[in-house]
């Protein structure tokens, strides 16, 4: 079938099949099943193929008050964690007729600004990752459904959570740590408020509580090798006995956290043990036998809403 200059349209894609418009919108759109039949469907679709034709869906998502697009903000793009997020959502977005547009906040996670003129009337939805759901209030508004990841679920603001049984994994370090006789613990600490920071800090401790005899410091660093160095550093020189189990709140923190370890002339897992959370390639490249970490299952992130994601644990 010749194809001419034009760009065809769903009449020359009824035309060329013998049916309706109508019956080209029911095809095309795939809610055709029980309207006509399936010898009709496929000649519609054959007909569409043959004359290049594709739906307008800028016309289609104005007739129906739809753009098929959701925002995803997250606080930075520091760490290849959120390139992982923003591949689980793109990918089931997808499956569903959806395009995510990726939008790291200039503010990190305080209140992040409008990034359109209106977000309300050009998305569908937010999704938000490692944010307060009060942050997002400017783009939100009171309209746009939001979907909070990594985030306080009693502080989601009537927003659907999922998150990753980050509490499990923190048991999961401790547990490994204490069973390899290890008593005096360092906390290197995301300095960032954070929820998914405070529930590491609050299990750890709890954990830890429960073994007689056992103690625990905490240095705080902002995340990056550099800031996890020096924290490290400091904390390990630092009078008094020197802690054996260094526990990152995350991987680039526990890169930093062995630098400064191979720095002081200590050695691992001899004289101290190290370990991450996130599973983050950095992990494996710092030292394969000498780093643990806690694989976190980013893409179960987009399952279902409200789902309690139990974290995979990596042996060292």
């Amino acid at each position: 079938m010749a194809r001419s200059n034009t760009r065809p349209t769903s009449r020359d894609v009824a035309q060329a099949a013998g049916v309706s418009q109508a019956a080209v919108s029911l095809v095309l759109g795939d809610k055709w099943r029980g309207r006509v039949s399936e010898a009709t469907a496929e000649r519609v679709r054959e007909a569409a193929r043959d004359l290049g034709y594709r739906p307008n869906l800028a016309a289609r998502n104005l007739r129906l008050g739809r753009t098929r697009t959701v925002l995803l903000v997250v606080p930075a793009l520091t760490t290849e964690f959120f390139a992982g997020v923003y591949t689980g959502a793109a990918r089931v977005a997808a499956d569903h007729g959806f395009g995510v547009v990726l939008y790291p906040s200039p503010e990190g996670i305080g209140p992040a600004r409008d990034p359109f003129a209106s977000a309300q009337a050009a998305l569908d939805g937010v999704i938000a990752s490692s944010m307060a759901a009060d942050a997002l209030t400017a783009i939100r508004g009171d309209q746009l459904p939001l979907v909070m990841l990594d985030s306080d679920p009693s502080g989601s603001l009537g927003a659907a959570t999922v998150n990753l049984d980050i509490a499990d994994g923190i048991r999961q370090v401790a547990t490994h740590l204490l069973d390899l006789g290890h008593r005096r613990f360092l906390h290197l600490a995301a300095d960032v408020p954070s929820w998914t920071f405070e529930v590491r800090a609050r299990e750890l401790a709890a954990r830890l509580a429960t073994v007689p005899g056992t103690s625990v410091r905490t240095a705080r660093a902002p995340i990056s090798i550099d800031g996890a160095l020096a924290a490290a550093e400091a904390a390990l020189a630092a009078p008094g006995p020197r802690p054996t189990a260094l526990v990152c709140d995350d991987d680039k923190l526990a890169a930093g956290a062995y630098k400064a370890v191979r720095r002081l002339g200590l050695r691992v897992p001899d004289d101290i043990s190290v370990t991450g959370l996130d599973d983050l390639a950095l992990a494996c490249t710092t030292s394969v036998v000498a780093c643990s970490s806690v694989r976190s299952a980013r893409k179960s992130f987009f399952i279902a809403p409200r789902a309690k994601i139990e974290p995979e644990p990596v042996a060292a």
